[in-house]
């Protein structure tokens, strides 16, 4: 029981959206309805402060950290400190409390490894690194959560975290098809090219500016 109550807090810890309490609050914006529309600390970057950047990402940060460090800190089971982290994960990506409507869980995810396993997190943070420079983060992000459970294997890392790290990788490829149930082209062929498009750069269109600097009322 114990063990569900603490995998429970971590849901609704991740499902408090803290990005999108942020355009409310700032900017009285609805941050569903702009650029990629999801609930993410970029967005608040883009749409409604750049200063707001830092303190929404350490709150999303915050919010995978806190329930796994809860855990291990009742002496529970690593496992149940990875489910309780993941937990939060699923709540940032699928909010209880907006409809569903979320992110991608990579604030949670950081602070999750951050608990769990710190070299997780560099290896997370340096595959963004490198993707920023190449102007291709969404590319190295989904390269690097995919390469991270045997990056934890070859540091002999818990088991359990690479089991995580696999679940976060299936996690984030469901979001990315998902996204947020923007609708999907009815023409087979393109369709096909807006999910593949999807998966690797994590928008619907070629354009990144295009995507980035929608506003409400545009496709």
């Amino acid at each position: 029981m114990e063990d569900f109550a603490l995998i429970l807090l971590g849901y609704l810890l991740g499902s408090i959206p803290t990005a999108y309490l942020a355009g409310r609050l700032l900017r009285r914006v609805d941050l569903r309805q702009w650029g990629s529309r999801t609930i993410s600390a970029t967005m608040v970057y883009y749409h409604v402060a750049r200063w707001a950047l830092l303190p929404v990402g350490l709150l999303d940060v915050l919010k995978g950290a806190a329930p796994a460090l809860l855990a291990m800190s009742l002496g529970r089971p690593r496992s149940v400190a990875v489910a309780a982290g993941l937990a939060a994960v699923l709540g940032h990506n699928w909010p209880l409390f907006l409809g569903f409507h979320g992110g991608r869980g990579l604030g949670p995810f950081l602070g999750w490894l951050g608990v769990l396993f710190p070299p997780g997190a560099l290896w997370i943070l340096g595959g963004l690194a490198i993707g920023r420079g190449l102007r291709l983060t969404a590319v190295t992000a989904l390269l690097a959560i995919a390469a991270l459970p045997g990056f934890v294997l070859l540091l002999n890392g818990p088991s359990e975290v690479a089991a995580g790290a696999l679940g976060m990788l299936g996690i984030t490829v469901v979001k990315r098809l998902e996204a947020n149930r923007e609708p999907l082209p009815v023409d087979p062929g393109e369709r096909r090219r807006v999910l593949w498009r999807r998966l690797w750069l994590d928008r619907d269109v070629a354009s990144w500016e295009a995507w980035m600097f929608r506003r409400p009322g545009r496709p």
